[in-house]
């Protein structure tokens, strides 16, 4: 299966944001995405990834089925056939195995993402794995290949320095904001909805030293939010007050996960703003409407306004990515190598069941008569001898697998032993 593997791939670095959050899915469209693709593909291998700088699909199949793909997810999202060129072109196609898995890597392990060494990514691709085994949409390879790349991540965090420091796009949002709290005379800032960015932007901002501002959050599900006020002395507002809450701030923090924008133009021209109000958005759909810069003296930061003010951790990041990658070309070696002798393993079955079937009919032929004990002797020698003939062929078809030359010995041991007669499954 590994050399079916494929990904179709729409990031940060090719699409702008108004463009991501067309096509960006929430956890319930990539669970209905993943039962469109089982009831009308026969792909058995699909992970969905979707963050706020990524929406990909990974699969096995021996077509290339990217277009497909990015079909149905334009029916989950509500989109017309006939607008999927919007999005489109915009996703490129990853058609070489190789290169496919290696994306992977990279996106899991932080190489990829906007800010690099991303603390959130692995478990994003942990949960984007999990529907996926929940869903029934993963196979043995794609079992063994996540795996691996969890295994990376592992390593990378124990033998390089790519993670050391705080680089997160949550940590560079609380840079930001403490930027900007420099900006005011005791500075009140707002944090709205308790996601997962939204809830590590408090804790960011609860846990440093040199905060510069009073911290104030309101949240749906308010005992989310009463926690974190209570661990770090934060004040709360109900969401019900929310414009009491926004006229009361001068910087307004929006992580809230909705398919149309929360705070719209017409809705805070009817909210008195303070002065030089600073709004972050980071939603992806957008949380806040663009227009809200036409009110007086109001400034709007989107997901892409984000700056890595990380300098010293990203200078280590980048000084370790060399390191990195060199872990993760060790991964996929060894996981080429899993795939490979995944192939000749039927084979090596086949070839046992062969020699154990021989085996069982000689001593069928031969032990009539004997005694238990008798038995049980070539019982024992035969097992053994059946062992040690297998072992040089066994060998020599995983040695093949390296040098990419199993097919030609799988199919002289098929010639040889009549292999096909035999059954895979272990006797």
């Amino acid at each position: 299966m590994h050399h079916l593997f494929k990904a179709i791939s729409l990031t940060y670095k090719n699409s702008p944001v108004e463009i991501r959050e067309q096509v960006a899915l929430s956890a319930e469209e990539a669970n209905d995405l993943l039962g469109r693709i089982k009831a009308l593909t026969d792909i058995r291998d699909v992970l969905i990834l979707s963050t706020c700088n990524r929406t990909e699909i990974y699969y096995s199949h021996e077509e290339n089925l990217s277009d497909l793909l990015v079909t149905l997810l334009g029916l989950v999202k509500g989109f017309d056939t006939a607008n999927t060129h919007t999005y489109n072109p915009y996703f490129t196609r990853l058609n070489n195995s190789q290169s496919a898995m290696r994306h992977l890597f990279q996106v899991a392990v932080g190489l990829e993402s906007q800010v690099i060494g991303d603390l959130q990514i692995t478990n994003q691709v942990k949960r984007a794995y999990q529907a996926s085994a929940d869903a029934n949409m993963a196979g043995p390879f794609l079992h063994r290949l996540l795996h691996t790349v969890f295994y990376s991540n592992k390593r990378v965090v124990q033998e390089t320095a790519f993670r050391d420091g705080a680089a997160s796009i949550s940590y560079a949002a609380t840079e930001m904001v403490q930027h900007l709290a420099g900006k005011f005379t005791d500075p009140q800032v707002l944090l709205i909805g308790l996601g997962e960015i939204g809830a590590d932007v408090a804790k960011n901002l609860g846990d440093s030293k040199h905060r510069k501002a009073r911290i104030a959050i309101t949240n749906r599900t308010r005992s989310k939010a009463e926690e974190l006020a209570t661990t770090y002395d934060f004040t709360t507002y109900d969401f019900s007050d929310l414009t009491q809450a926004i006229s009361e701030s001068d910087i307004v923090v929006s992580s809230v996960g909705m398919a149309k924008p929360l705070l719209t133009y017409e809705l805070l021209s009817q909210v008195p703003l303070r002065p030089s109000a600073r709004f972050i958005d980071l939603s992806v759909p957008r949380s806040i409407e663009p227009a809200i810069t036409k009110l007086p003296r109001t400034y709007l930061y989107n997901i892409d306004d984000i700056r890595n003010r990380a300098d010293q951790a990203l200078s280590l990041r980048l000084a370790a990515v060399p390191d990195v990658k060199f872990i993760i070309e060790e991964s996929l070696r060894e996981i080429q190598q899993w795939a490979q002798e995944m192939e000749v393993s039927p084979t090596i079955q086949r070839l046992k069941n062969a020699l154990e079937q021989i085996r069982q009919e000689e001593m069928a032929r031969y032990l009539k008569g004997v005694d238990d004990e008798q038995a049980a002797q070539v019982e024992k020698i035969t097992r053994s001898m059946m062992q040690k003939i297998i072992k040089l062929p066994v060998l020599q078809l995983k040695a093949a697998c390296k040098r990419g030359e199993a097919e030609t010995l799988i199919d002289v041991l098929n010639d040889l032993f009549d292999l096909e007669k035999h059954p895979a499954k272990r006797a």
